[in-house]
This record gives C-alpha cells, structure tokens and sequence, in this order.
C-alpha cells in the first residue's frame, strides 16, 4: 500500500532556503513556484470577470446611459441589465436636486437694490437625459446652470416691480420668477419643482426708509381712530339730546293737545249752557236764586264793617226774627 503525502517542509540544500514541496496522487512533487502561479492566475481571473461582468443595476430615481467608445448607444430604466465587454454605463440621477442662491442681486424700477436668496429644486426630465449627458452633465447635477439661470430671471423680474410693490405683491413676484425659471431652466433639460424666497432685503438706508414710514402710517391710522371715536361720541350724544328734545317735545305736545280739548269741551258746554238759557230765561232765572241761596247759606250773620258808597246793602231777614 502506498502512502500519499500532501505537503512537506524541507531544506533547499543548494539555496539554503525553506521549501513547500506538494505531491501528486502518484506521488511525484510539484514545487512552491507552481502554487504561486496559480494563484496569480485566479486573482487575475477573479479580476478579469469582476471588470467584465455583463450585469448591471440601475438604482431607483436614476437611468443608465450606455456607451461605446463614449458615443451613447442606449438608455437603461431601473433595474438589473446586461451589457457586452465592450459597452460602459454610468449612472444618471433624474432625482429631485437642489441648488442654493445666496445674495441674488436686482434693481427694482425705481432704481432701488435688493438682495434675495433662493432656494431652488428641480430634476431632469427623464426623456431628455441622453440631450444633457452629451451638451451639460453626465450624473445629473446642474446646479451651476442653475445658479446662474436663477440670477438673471430674478434681475429681469424685479426690474419690472418697483420697491413698494416688491414687497406688497411678493407672491406675484414669486410666480413671476418662477414662470421665467421654469422656462429658461428647459433649455437645459430641467424642470422646476419648487422656488423658495428668504431673506428678501433692500438697502439699510432704504429699510430705515420703511421703517419711518411705517412708524408714520401708524400713528396716522391711530389719530384717524381716535378721531372717529371722539366723532361717534358726539353723535351719540347728539342722538341722545335730539331724543330727550323730541320726548320733552312730544309730551309738550301732548300736554297742550289735551288743554286744547279740554278748553274745547268746556267752551262748548258754555255754549250748549248759553243756548239753553237763551231759549229759556226760566232757566236763568232759577240759575240766579241757586245763586244767592248758596250766599244765603255761606252768610255767617255778620253784618259788614264797613259799606262803600256804592256797595249794596246786606239784606236782613226780620220777618223770622224771635221777640223780645
């Protein structure tokens, strides 16, 4: 029976040098140069199909652009796809991007400064990603397009506004900017998601400007209310003296309405009165002894003190008088 050894160590007797000798299954050795070989050739053999592999993966929110030679040959949606050894691909983002606009500067129509910073995102129309991978980007990013298209859209739109109305009218300022962005950001293949506007100033000299002007209107408005308050005031007491004038007016009227019928009726009862005694002396007559019966019985026996020359004489009952 034969006996089959893999491995042994052993002296080089002519190098001096330590030896890895490998044996065969018919015994025979291979040396530790050979061992090294191979390895090398699987490394290389590892890195030849690592390089020339033919699956891809295109991630979400991107396209993979194919190209030969640097000429584009195809577009790749997400997912997995093969190329041959000879094709490239790179990946080509048509996310959401965002560029930042600090201190964009304009001039309004009344030749007044302002400063403004944006905030802009936008992405890539996917069917135009083979136009800017050639003419402006090869992953995506247009962020200097961006910048520098926002800038000239945002002097040309503010020097449509002067500087009052840039700032009463800010939200059709913003449309505008937007509306002119979206259109000058299309020529290099993006669309417009959003426009953020913030820190939107003007010149230090010209906010102190607003700021005064602001006090004043204020101040204005509040004297305009104190006036209207003081004005209400006086109305209202003109309102309520006009009532209690109309009240005492009315109950004066009332007063003099009710003397007035009063009179009436006791002038004509006279007249009724006058009629009957003119159409009837008997009637006098008898007025005249109701008359003097009510002296007769008020007269309390005492003679006067004193007579006037033409006054007339008490009269003196005698005939009922008791003897002496």
């Amino acid at each position: 029976m034969r006996r089959v050894v893999r491995g042994q160590r052993g002296k080089d007797p002519i190098n001096g040098f330590t030896q890895f000798d490998r044996y065969s299954k018919d015994g025979s050795s291979v040396s530790g140069v050979a061992v090294l070989r191979d390895g090398l050739l699987a490394v290389v053999v590892l890195m030849v199909l690592v390089s020339f592999w033919p699956l891809r993966t295109v991630p979400t929110g991107s396209r993979g652009v194919i190209t030969v030679g640097g000429a584009i040959r195809s577009l790749q949606n997400e997912g997995f796809t093969l190329i041959a050894p000879w094709q490239k691909m790179e990946v080509f983002s048509i996310r959401a991007e965002q560029a930042d606009i600090e201190n964009a500067e304009g001039s309004t129509s009344d030749t007044q400064p302002v400063k403004v910073s944006l905030t802009v995102r936008y992405s890539i129309a996917p069917d135009r990603v083979t136009e800017v991978y050639e003419k402006y980007s090869h992953d995506g990013n247009l962020s200097n397009y961006v910048q520098t298209a926002t800038q000239e859209v945002f002097k040309a739109v503010t020097a449509r506004y002067s500087a009052p109305d840039l700032i009463s009218q800010r939200a059709a300022v913003s449309a505008d900017i937007t509306s002119a962005l979206r259109a000058k950001l299309a020529t290099y293949g993006a669309q417009v998601i959003s426009i953020d506007m913030r820190n939107f100033s003007f010149s230090e000299s010209y906010m102190r400007a607003i700021n005064d002007k602001v006090t004043q209107e204020q101040l204005r408005l509040a004297a305009e209310n104190k006036l209207k308050t003081v004005e209400a005031e006086q109305k209202q007491k003109v309102a309520v003296a006009e009532a209690e004038a109309n009240a005492v007016r009315a109950t004066a009227d009332g007063d003099a309405y009710a003397k007035l019928k009063v009179a009436t009726a006791e002038a004509q009862s006279l007249q009724v009165q006058n009629d009957a005694l003119a159409r009837n002396k008997d009637v006098l007559e008898l007025r005249r002894i109701e008359v003097e019966l009510t002296k007769a019985q008020r007269w309390n026996g005492a003679l006067p003190t004193s007579v006037y020359g033409s006054a007339p004489i008490p009269f003196m009952n005698v005939g009922n008088a008791p003897a002496k």
